[in-house]
């Protein structure tokens, strides 16, 4: 009977399986883009740190990014690597839970911060005139609390409701990191509560801050069209955001519906997409707004070349 298994306490993390032979080929690729996610967004977070010059609230909103870029890869890319070479792939149900949890939680920072890179760009030109007063902290901690306890909230909960699940299926993981839907497809009994809860997280996260920077950006640009004044600096940072935006939520979509609709897309496929959703943007966010935002990219090169600013 169901009802008598034993609940699994340990998990192997088994993703990229059906390459059989081919898995340990996957360690190039993804150290590289490892190394150049930590190099990149060390680079991009120490020149803002160390440039007074850069410490401006969009520069800060980036340095940000960099931080949470450059902190999420290292909970799950260097497991994930050593277990392309050897068999070590073994997690606890309590370090899996916590995995899941700081990974998630990184993972709706990515996007919450291009939110509020979006308000930064809407005070800037929209409103000019008070764009000091509305990006100093007091005022702006106002639009960065509720989004902070929405985005621990929701993780909290979905991770909280999947440590309540008995694992009697198996306790093979398809996947490099724990990632929620794949653990939960592990449990004995109903998971619809679980479901219920990733579906309303994803749509609360990533889908409602595409939503908010689309609107806030169709409002920038008419502003922009209305007045005639030339915001073509602003609205290059502005196509910056709503593609990487567009790309991220392209990958979760693909990547939560794929788990609903199994037959139509290989595991590994699978995996790629929940992998890159995560990775794709510690690895470009860097370079983007590295090369794309001139005061910084300036200041990048006078550091690797040794020279000092003025």
């Amino acid at each position: 009977m169901m009802e008598n298994a034993s609940s699994h306490d340990r998990f192997i993390l088994d993703g990229f399986a059906e390459l059989g032979a081919l898995r340990p080929v996957l360690f190039l690729p993804f150290s590289v883009m490892f190394f150049v996610s930590l190099s990149a967004n060390s680079l991009l977070l120490y020149v803002v740190v160390s440039q007074r010059s850069l410490h401006s609230p969009m520069c800060v909103l980036i340095a940000g990014m960099a931080c949470v870029d450059l902190s999420l890869p290292l909970f799950f890319v260097p497991n994930m690597l050593l277990s392309f070479l050897s068999g070590w792939r073994g997690i606890s149900l309590i370090g899996c839970l916590l995995q899941m949890f700081v990974v998630h939680l990184l993972g709706a920072f990515q996007s919450t911060l291009l939110v509020w890179m979006a308000l930064d760009r809407y005070f800037a030109i929209c409103t000019p005139l008070y764009y000091h007063e509305s990006m100093a902290p007091p005022g702006f901690l106002t639009f960065v609390v509720p989004l902070l306890v929405r985005n621990v909230l929701l993780v909290a909960v979905v991770t909280a409701l999947a440590g309540n699940l008995s694992f009697c299926v198996g306790n093979v993981i398809e996947h490099c990191f724990c990632e929620h839907m794949a653990l939960v497809e592990l449990a004995c009994g109903s998971t619809a509560v679980n479901n219920l809860a990733g579906l309303l997280s994803v749509f609360l996260i990533p889908v409602a801050d595409f939503v908010f920077i689309t609107v806030s950006y169709v409002v920038i640009f008419s502003s922009v069209l209305r007045s005639g004044k030339s915001g073509l600096r602003a609205l290059h940072t502005c196509v910056t955001h709503i593609v990487v935006m567009t790309v991220s939520l392209i990958i979760v979509l693909v990547t939560f519906l794929s788990y609903r609709i199994r037959n139509r897309l290989p595991a590994a496929a699978r995996v790629f997409f929940s992998t890159m959703y995560l990775f794709f943007p510690s690895c470009f966010n860097p370079i983007i707004y590295g090369i794309r935002t001139t005061e910084i990219r300036q200041h990048i090169l006078r550091t690797l070349t040794g020279r000092r600013s003025v």
